[in-house]
């Protein structure tokens, strides 16, 4: 074997479109004599038939096999599967080392890389698969109405991750609520007469953060946090056309959560018009009365800046906690 011939292992991803290849690829690809690819679905093949680029494809058994055929190959460019030919590398690593200076030189060329957000595609095509024919016949079955139970619990789970400052946990349970969007998303496709799809609802909410943040993407100036909040509401209230401040709030909410949301509305918009509740026990506790107490820490906790919901959180994982002392057991 020649001692100067050289083994290009030329990596590329299929997250890009075929063809998008750095100027050092393509220049490898055409001045080889060789360019050799076992997968014959490779995305990159038509790319490179149509600039001129001949492509042999092999056949192999195992990585050690393709290991030995590449070796003996050299010069050559090896075009590489996208799985990322696992255990390649490490074949080619002990040829390298049991037949030091006949192997030969080895390099690694990337061709392309992922852009940031390119394993989206990924999901987007996991889920596509998993709700197609010959798919998963659980996800299959799978409607916007079943998977609502999902939706809320991978959401509180979530919250319960960033409480906890739980980073693993955190980026896992991102992952479950992603995978939701991702879902309903692909659930939509199927609609007869109303179908969007992933693309759609990426592209809405690009629309919808440009339009509302003008001091970022328009000529809008804005003071701070306070002005840009204010400036979010004036845009979303005349986006949805609302009659009422407390228009669009959600009454499925948490009582408490429903009841903050509420409040920060009222005070955002400067209303007047109904009196705080007063801030006192009652002497005698009823349903309208507790209520009404309730209602007036959730004012007096918004003016000063209390995520009560939150805040409420927290004193249930302490009391949790203090029991499970009290009961001689670990307070996690």
């Amino acid at each position: 074997m020649d001692d100067t011939a050289k083994l290009i292992l030329l990596t590329t991803t299929h997250r890009v479109a075929p063809g998008l290849l750095s100027w050092p690829a393509w220049e490898v690809l055409r001045g080889s004599a060789r360019v050799l690819a076992a997968d014959p679905a490779h995305p990159q093949l038509p790319a490179l038939r149509q600039a001129g680029v001949e492509v042999e494809l092999v056949e192999h058994g195992n990585a050690p096999a393709l290991a030995r055929l590449l070796a003996e190959a050299a010069p050559a460019v090896w075009l590489g599967s996208p799985d990322g030919d696992p255990g390649l590398t490490d074949a080619l690593a002990r040829i390298a080392v049991e037949e030091a200076g006949k192997a030969p030189e080895i390099e690694i060329l990337p061709g392309s890389y992922d852009l940031p957000g390119a394993r989206l595609l990924d999901l987007v095509s996991v889920m596509d698969r998993l709700r197609s024919p010959g798919g998963c016949p659980w996800d299959a079955e799978q409607t916007h109405a079943s998977l609502v139970k999902y939706l809320v619990e991978e959401a509180f789970e979530l919250v319960e991750a960033i409480e906890e400052g739980d980073r693993e946990t955190l980026r896992e349970e991102l992952g479950d609520v992603l995978l939701q969007v991702f879902f309903h998303s692909r659930i939509a496709e199927e609609h007869p007469e109303d179908a969007f799809t992933i693309d759609d609802v990426a592209g809405d909410i690009v629309e919808k953060l440009m339009y509302r943040h003008p001091h970022v993407f328009g000529d809008v100036e804005a003071g701070g946090t306070e002005q840009v909040e204010a400036n979010w509401e004036q845009l979303k209230a005349a986006e949805k056309q609302r009659e009422s401040v407390l228009d669009g709030v959600p009454a499925g909410l948490p009582a408490l959560a429903y009841t903050a949301k509420l409040v920060s509305r009222v005070r955002r918009a400067g209303f007047t018009g109904v009196p705080d509740e007063p801030y006192e026990l009652p002497a005698e506790l009823t349903p309208e009365s507790a209520g009404a107490l309730l209602l007036a820490v959730v004012q007096r906790a918004h003016d000063a800046g209390v995520d009560v919901d939150a805040a409420l959180r927290a004193a249930a994982r302490a009391y949790r906690a203090a029991v499970r002392t009290v009961e001689g057991l670990p307070a996690d």
